[in-house]
């Protein structure tokens, strides 16, 4: 008996990836493992409850979205594009990190993290909000909730919560363009 299987062809980190041949009921968190090389992503729950294995999707509108990947098939990605933990960081022609996104900067800045495994998927969270507000600008006194809104569905069982929102909360406020300007 031989398993079924899908071509899919996807853009990680600005990376083109495929076409590769793939079982077609391969979770996408192990394409990455397994095929992309691609280790940041954490596996928590295995149910797409804790949200520690989201990547980024950017959608052609210029917009960019969470997706669970353990319970998201590698189908689902065929033909997108994609930002994992590892596609955060700037870095040199050698692949050698030379500066961590704000987001990321922040979170260490804050020490929001214990045992670092809810970290990936609080930064492409982190990361998505504040991508959102470049677009669509929030007024000061919303921030708590935009902050809460978008890392709630994010468990850490370490009990991080309040470094990372702190952390965030510092992002937008020290990011030109994401509050908008009282104008009185």
């Amino acid at each position: 008996m031989s398993t079924a299987t899908i071509t899919v062809s996807m853009t990680i980190n600005g990376k083109a990836i495929g076409p590769v041949q793939v079982p077609e009921t391969l979770m996408m968190i192990d394409f990455l493992h397994e095929y992309a090389h691609l280790t940041g992503t954490r596996l928590g729950c295995g149910q797409g409850v804790c949200r520690a294995c989201v990547v980024i999707i950017d959608r052609d509108d210029g917009h960019s979205e969470e997706m669970r990947t353990c319970i998201t098939g590698v189908g689902y990605f065929n033909g997108r594009t994609l930002r994992t933990i590892e596609g955060h960081a700037q870095r040199d022609a050698q692949g050698a990190i030379t500066a961590l996104s704000p987001v990321q900067q922040k979170f260490l800045d804050h020490y929001s993290f214990q045992c670092g495994y809810c970290t990936p998927g609080f930064v492409n969270a982190a990361t998505v909000l504040i991508e959102r507000l470049q677009r669509q600008p929030i007024a000061r006194d919303q921030i708590e909730t935009y902050v809460t809104d978008s890392l709630n569905d994010h468990i850490c069982r370490c009990t991080g919560y309040v470094r990372y929102h702190q952390a965030v909360k510092q992002v937008i406020l020290e990011t030109p363009g994401l509050i908008k300007e009282d104008r009185a």
